[in-house]
């Protein structure tokens, strides 16, 4: 039996705010997440600002602080996003669920690092006439400065850990790295779940932050980040033939899964349904996606056909449209390949990418994409790519320019949204939403 699976609710924690209504009122405005790096001095960095979530604690949302103090931010987004979203689905109260029947599966990277006493312990070790780590003097100041606590909960792991404790989730539970892709990989399998019959209700999604030296470092030597210095608020520029690199942003987004049966018999209502799944690998380079997007068209066909539905089905891409020089294009090409297989892009739904307001909120960037793609259904509106300038003319499709577009004020409606996530070495994923 091919079960329907539904989003029966929904949250999240971004650099635009922490709350569905706010946030998604930001996207349709144009605004801007981006600020100067506060997380740690920059000053010597090539890029120097990021997009950070601001006056958050997730005290203000869980039933139980005692269970989460020392969280890393990982853990504290993920905490505030679910919280939203078991409210939202009407689960606060609810006595029915059997916490065997309730599982987790998520995409989540790492939380805050303890990188200034790692760092000390490294420097205390060295030794510089051998040029070596000495391990007993590294082991000796490790000993007095990293904390046993603040290592654990560091790791990509302990999200999923806290929601079990916080929501009594009992079920499966899976916790997926596939880096830009990790959260659209992890609500693509939890629908699989739901679908084998594994669990009643799962809880899915990711959280992430990569805003400290070792993350910022990495990405600047890979020439991922915008050095746009001297304008912050506008580097991230997602298809503009003046994109220089995407934003470093943070966050967690969450969202309920089960089936429409279940959701049914409990009287929830649904916001909209997963309908399709669709995941590749490129198989080509560790860093580099095929050139001609061969992966990312393959994880696009693959969703059309799970959802039963045709490329003139969509009404609307949600890109992974991270501002890079290679990806914007590569992605533009597997868009093509799909969706104007004659050469006639007018043929290819409207196009946006949420990342050139709220940053790139690497393993929690999915999500909150599919967030932004139900509300998007629930509204009948789209939100704008922001800071697009200059056109490219190997980016040549409709990508909602800096303003929303009111496809219900136009008469139309948005039934069916894809969503792309496309993640270093090779990893696609692509899941469609449909009105219920």
């Amino acid at each position: 039996m091919n079960q329907r699976i539904v989003i029966t609710g929904m949250g999240w924690v971004t650099p635009l705010g922490h709350d569905l209504e706010t946030v998604w009122a930001a996207l349709l405005s144009g605004a801007s997440g981006v600020e100067t790096t506060r997380h740690f001095d920059a000053t010597t960095f090539p890029t120097r600002f990021s997009a950070p979530v601001k006056d958050y604690d997730h005290n203000d949302y869980v039933k139980h602080p005692e269970l989460h103090v020392g969280v890393g931010l990982n853990t504290s987004f993920a905490l505030g996003a679910a919280a939203q979203a078991w409210a939202q689905a009407g689960l606060n109260g609810y006595d029915g669920l059997d916490p065997a029947r309730l599982g987790i599966y998520l995409g989540s990277g790492e939380g805050s690092l303890d990188f200034e006493n790692y760092v000390a312990s490294n420097l205390a070790g060295w030794d510089a006439e051998s040029r070596r780590v000495d391990g007993a003097k590294w082991a000796a100041q490790a000993k007095q400065s990293l904390q046993a606590l603040v290592e654990i909960e560091q790791e990509p792991n302990m999200p999923l850990t806290h929601l079990a404790l916080e929501f009594g989730a009992e079920g499966p539970a899976y916790n997926c790295l596939t880096a830009c892709a990790a959260s659209t990989q992890a609500i693509g399998e939890a629908t699989e779940v739901l679908r084998r019959g594994d669990a009643d209700v799962m809880i899915t999604g990711g959280a992430h932050t990569m805003i400290h030296p070792l993350g910022v470092t990495g990405f600047n030597r890979l020439t991922a980040l915008s050095n746009r210095n001297d304008d912050p608020l506008t580097a991230s520029r997602p298809f503009s033939a003046d994109r220089d690199g995407f934003v470093m942003g943070e966050g967690s987004g969450i969202i309920i899964l089960e089936t429409l049966e279940h959701a049914t018999k409990r009287g929830a209502a649904p916001l909209a349904e997963v309908a399709g799944y669709g995941s590749t690998a490129d198989a080509y380079r560790i860093t580099d996606i095929h050139p001609d997007g061969r992966g990312g068209a393959g994880a696009m066909r693959q969703a059309l056909d799970a959802a039963g539905l045709k490329p003139t089905d969509v009404d609307y891409i949600s890109a992974h449209g991270t501002g890079t020089k290679e990806n914007d294009s590569i992605e533009t090409k597997a868009i093509k390949a799909v969706f104007c297989p004659d050469g006639d892009t007018a043929a290819a739904p409207p196009v946006s990418s949420i990342k050139s307001m709220m940053g790139h909120l690497i393993a929690a960037a999915g999500v909150c994409e599919a967030i932004v793609c139900a509300l998007a259904i629930r509204d009948n509106k789209l939100p704008p790519t922001s800071n697009y300038g200059t056109p490219d003319p190997v980016c040549d499709l409709d990508y909602i320019p800096n303003e929303a577009r009111d496809v219900g004020a136009a008469g139309g409606s948005v039934e069916v949204c894809l969503s792309n996530s496309f993640g270093f070495g090779g990893q696609n994923d692509t899941i469609i939403l449909r009105r219920v």
